[in-house]
């Protein structure tokens, strides 16, 4: 009894195996063909749970989304015979699953490599065609997509592929033929910014001479407003003394001398040596008692 159970579990194991071997399944972003001692049996299968003959049948499975080739940049002349550094990627996926893996062996690596090469065959023929001008311009996505549908025909004829699409990320100059280019705008810009300078300084010279002359202007029609006021009030000041000295000449003798004898005798200290008998004391000598 415990030998029956022994060959039943072994049974029983090899069918699970088996089983697991004869089932395979394909996802909705992979392509597949189904072969039979290396030979295709089944071109595309589709998507779902399939089965196969254990040994003699095997599976091979490809990712069937978009991918992306980024080429490395390469140097092309143009119809000037003018170098440029393009760097260009391809957005790509599998078309027919039989031809892409007759032609690469399922290799996603060796197809990359088979597609760059049409597609710098592709650029470099365009390129040759076309002036710096024309291929940095708005003719460029035209130039693109003209070359992706080129490119497109010939990858399904031969890879299998369908290009979806084609774009240069950049253009660039050989590297001295661009320090060459920098140095002249460099130079270029230096003698525009001389340029500009002097205008500036020219135009500021200007400036700083009429505000001089304006400066100049109002200070002396300030100053000649000033003395003509200045003028004004002692022509006034002398009109009003004049006037009260008329009105009482003797009463403004005397204020006059009060003055004066507030301010010599301010100080105290000082010693004056004056006749008694001059006018100075006029008012003095004049005195008389109530």
């Amino acid at each position: 009894m415990s030998k029956l159970k022994v060959f039943l579990s072994i049974f029983l194991l090899l069918s699970f195996i088996a089983l697991t071997q004869s089932l395979y399944v394909v996802s909705e972003t992979q392509r597949a063909v189904l072969l039979r001692f290396g030979e295709i049996v089944r071109f595309d299968v589709p998507p779902g749970l399939h089965f196969k003959l254990p040994i003699i049948n095997t599976v091979r499975k490809f990712d069937a989304r978009i991918l992306t080739l980024d080429a490395a940049p390469q140097r092309y002349l143009t119809s000037e015979k003018k170098a440029l550094i393009v760097d260009s990627f391809v957005k790509w996926r599998i078309k027919e699953v039989s031809k892409y893996f007759t032609t690469t062996g399922g290799d996603e690596e060796r197809l990359k490599r088979l597609l760059a090469q049409r597609v710098d065959t592709g650029l470099r023929n365009e390129f040759g065609v076309r002036t710096v001008k024309e291929v940095v311009s708005g003719e460029r996505d035209e130039l693109m997509n003209q070359l992706a549908s080129q490119l497109d025909r010939i990858a399904q004829d031969e890879l299998g592929v369908e290009v979806i699409d084609l774009r240069v990320k950049k253009i660039d100059l050989p590297a001295q033929v661009s320090d060459s280019v920098y140095n002249r705008m460099r130079t270029e810009r230096e003698r525009l910014a001389r340029e500009l300078r002097a205008q500036g300084n020219e135009v500021a010279a200007v400036i700083r001479a009429r505000a001089d002359k304006s400066k100049t202007v109002i200070l002396a029609d300030a100053y000649r407003e000033a003395e003509e006021t200045k003028g004004d009030g002692d022509a006034t000041a002398t009109a009003t003394y004049a006037s009260a000295y008329s009105k009482d000449p003797e009463f403004y003798d005397f204020t006059r001398s009060l003055k004066a004898y507030q301010a010599t005798f301010e100080n105290k200290s000082d010693i004056l040596l004056i006749d008694p008998d001059s006018d100075f004391f006029k008012y003095l000598d004049k005195s008389e008692p109530n």
